[in-house]
């Protein structure tokens, strides 16, 4: 890569068929802001930040969406990525997810993190992380 090429994490987007629901879904999940909105594409944010000065969720709306199945199961929709967020207080973070809309997924792998279902069905994960939290330069929004 030439020197003053310069790439940066803008976004990650998430196809759906309803980007502001499930724009107001993360938002409220993570305490952050709509930041941008048309028919077709939403953008969430940290508080404070205008889009674009920080990494940010985006929802595009895509008519053709398909929810994954979670666990993987061969022949059927596949996830493509996921989303994973650090949590201080791992039962609190999933009360609060299932507060803001989202259920917690019938099969679970591990004791330190919960597997959860957004409201247009993509996977995520908190991942227990207190001592992360705890550390004098964790950073993340």
């Amino acid at each position: 890569m030439a020197k003053d090429q310069k790439i940066k994490l803008y976004a990650f987007t998430i196809d759906c068929k309803e980007p502001y629901e499930l724009a107001q879904f993360y938002a409220e999940l993570l305490s952050w802001e709509i930041v941008f909105c048309d028919d077709d594409y939403v953008c969430v944010a940290a508080p404070g930040t205008a889009q674009g000065m920080y990494p940010g969720l985006t929802f595009q709306r895509n008519p053709d969406y398909m929810p994954p199945v979670w666990p993987e199961r061969s022949g059927m929709q596949q996830q493509m990525a996921h989303l994973d967020f650090a949590v201080y207080d791992l039962e609190q973070a999933v009360e609060h997810a299932v507060s803001c809309g989202a259920t917690i997924a019938g099969e679970q792998y591990a004791d330190g993190w919960r597997v959860m279902i957004d409201p247009a069905g993509h996977p995520f994960c908190l991942c227990g992380m207190r001592q992360l939290y705890e550390k004098e330069h964790f950073a993340l929004l």
